[in-house]
């Protein structure tokens, strides 16, 4: 009698998200939610931040623009904030072993696709201060590219699509759920 091995299924690829889990970007909104909102006499108290963690940046503007009641629309927040942030971005450090993490898969071969709620362009941006990273991700998606946002899981398989891998075959490396 011989026993049938189970099919092992082989993670083949993995798809990273970047702003908390490669990027430490923890308190990075709310110091600019602060100095942005005294323009108008309104004090950040972080009573949305629920609301906001993990959401596509028009989801997180328009809960911001709601809970302080905001004389002006959500797309006028976001094009008004959304440049405070890239004096930032220069200065964001990679979280403990998020460089070493990158580097041994890269140097093992591993396609890696890098799958943020945040736009595309601010991705791109985010990782070009950091040597190496932007030539390890053979795929670099923005929540702009897809219909629906995280927690849906259109990007990760957006980014399965553009690896040429099965989804099945994907580790999604997130710290959100």
């Amino acid at each position: 009698m011989s026993i049938a091995n189970p099919v092992k299924k082989l993670v083949s690829s993995v798809i990273l998200d970047l702003d908390g889990t490669l990027l430490n970007t923890d308190g990075i909104v709310p110091d600019v939610l602060r100095r942005f909102l005294v323009k108008y006499g309104k004090q950040w108290d972080g009573r949305e931040v629920n609301r906001i963690v993990g959401k596509t940046p028009l989801e997180a503007s328009t809960a911001v623009v709601e809970a302080y009641e905001l004389p002006c629309t959500t797309e006028e927040f976001v094009k008004e904030f959304t440049p405070m942030f890239s004096d930032y971005w220069s200065n964001i450090k990679p979280l403990p072993g998020a460089n070493r993490l990158i580097n041994h898969l890269h140097g093992h071969g591993i396609p890696m696709a890098l799958a943020s709620n945040s736009p595309r362009s601010n991705v791109e941006k985010k990782i070009s201060y950091h040597q190496g990273w932007k030539d390890s991700f053979a795929v670099v998606i923005g929540g702009d590219e897809v219909k629906a946002a995280k927690p849906s899981p259109d990007i990760f398989l957006e980014a399965a699509k553009r690896l040429n891998i099965e989804p099945s075959n994907c580790l999604v490396i997130e710290d959100s759920m």
